[in-house]
């Protein structure tokens, strides 16, 4: 119950307060990251605070002495380099250090470039990718589950989907779910996880070790959008579901307006590879009526309700006609 209600307080937080410098301060371990996770690695890179045992790999074409280089940090947090000496890195992001590093070099080269990725960490590491309260890469310290490891990286931001991808390679075991994928090829494992049965359930089996190298991932919340002769246009989360219907979205976006033309609905459907639409069109009267199957609307589509120039004139002209009934009435009378 505990853990349920924790994550709920996670989930609600949306993001954390924990600084970089806070999250350094771990056992220290010394795995090398595989190359495999070098792109994920560089996502995050800038972030990353680096500690003793860090290692780390210079780039700098300029300066032979350094470049392609791997450096050590030893464990009062310092790095000794050929020409600049002996830096402090330790407690630094590495975008931090590359600035400390580039202002150094200046007295000896002009307009020095320096890059510098993470060769081996002092700890092993796990990947928080995408939309968390704080992105970036962890050391495991010890026996951790993914709902305490949510805690540390603040939960998800509130715009994420409602669900989190694991891949784990191989070679540390199977994922210990039933709906885990393996990828012999690529040797990883994925599984898609639900974060109302982390919060809703006692001791959820979703609630999995991780291990070392696991990347975690959450993207921004798919949506659908509805615009036009509505009673509010709007922008419709999707969360869990992979699709919404039309009667649903035009539910939520409050109903057509008086001049809606609802025999003309079109969806907008994104064309994949393209910056181009697809137009389908929907008779909505008839979908209302129980005469026409409803539509699913799928991610990103574009609901759009056309005008009626017929119920726009009438809408117009309507109130004009009803101001001169009485006065209509009134000379009949006279008239008599």
């Amino acid at each position: 119950m505990l853990r349920s209600v924790m994550l709920g307080f996670v989930l609600m937080l949306g993001v954390g307060d924990l600084t970089w410098g806070q999250r350094a301060q771990r056992p220290a371990g010394g795995a090398t990251q595989p190359s495999s996770l070098d792109q994920i690695s560089n996502a995050v890179r800038p972030d990353y605070t680096m500690g003793p045992e860090d290692q780390i790999l210079i780039r700098s074409a300029q300066v032979p002495e350094i470049n392609e280089r791997p450096f050590r940090i030893d464990s009062e947090g310092f790095v000794e380099l050929p020409i600049v000496g002996k830096i402090r890195a330790g407690g630094m992001t590495v975008q931090a250090f590359e600035k400390e590093l580039t202002s150094r070099l200046r007295e000896y080269v002009r307009d020095p470039q320096v890059f510098i990725s993470l060769a081996q960490f002092r700890g092993e590491p796990v990947f928080f990718v995408g939309a968390f309260g704080a992105p970036g890469i962890y050391p495991l310290s010890g026996r951790r589950t993914l709902v305490e490891m949510l805690t540390v990286v603040g939960g998800i931001s509130p715009n994420a989907t409602r669900r989190i991808k694991i891949t784990r390679r191989t070679d540390y075991g199977p994922m210990p779910l039933p709906n885990a994928v393996e990828n012999p090829e690529k040797k990883i494992s994925t599984v898609e996880i639900s974060l109302s049965s982390l919060s809703e359930n006692i001791n959820p089996e979703e609630d999995i070790v991780l291990q070392p190298y696991d990347v975690i991932s959450a993207e921004r919340a798919e949506r659908v959008y509805v615009s036009g002769e509505v009673g509010r246009p709007a922008s419709i989360e999707l969360g869990e579901r992979s699709s919404i219907s039309i009667a649903q979205a035009l539910t939520e976006a409050g109903g057509f307006t008086p001049t809606a033309n609802r025999s003309q609905v079109r969806i907008l459907r994104p064309i994949s590879g393209t910056d181009r639409r697809a137009e389908i069109l929907i008779d909505a009267k008839r979908v209302f009526e129980g005469k026409e199957r409803d539509f699913p609307l799928l991610p990103n589509d574009v609901l759009y309700v056309p005008g009626s120039s017929v119920q726009a004139l009438l809408a117009r002209t309507g109130s004009g006609l009803l101001s001169s009934i009485p006065y209509l009435v009134i000379t009949i009378l006279a008239r008599r």
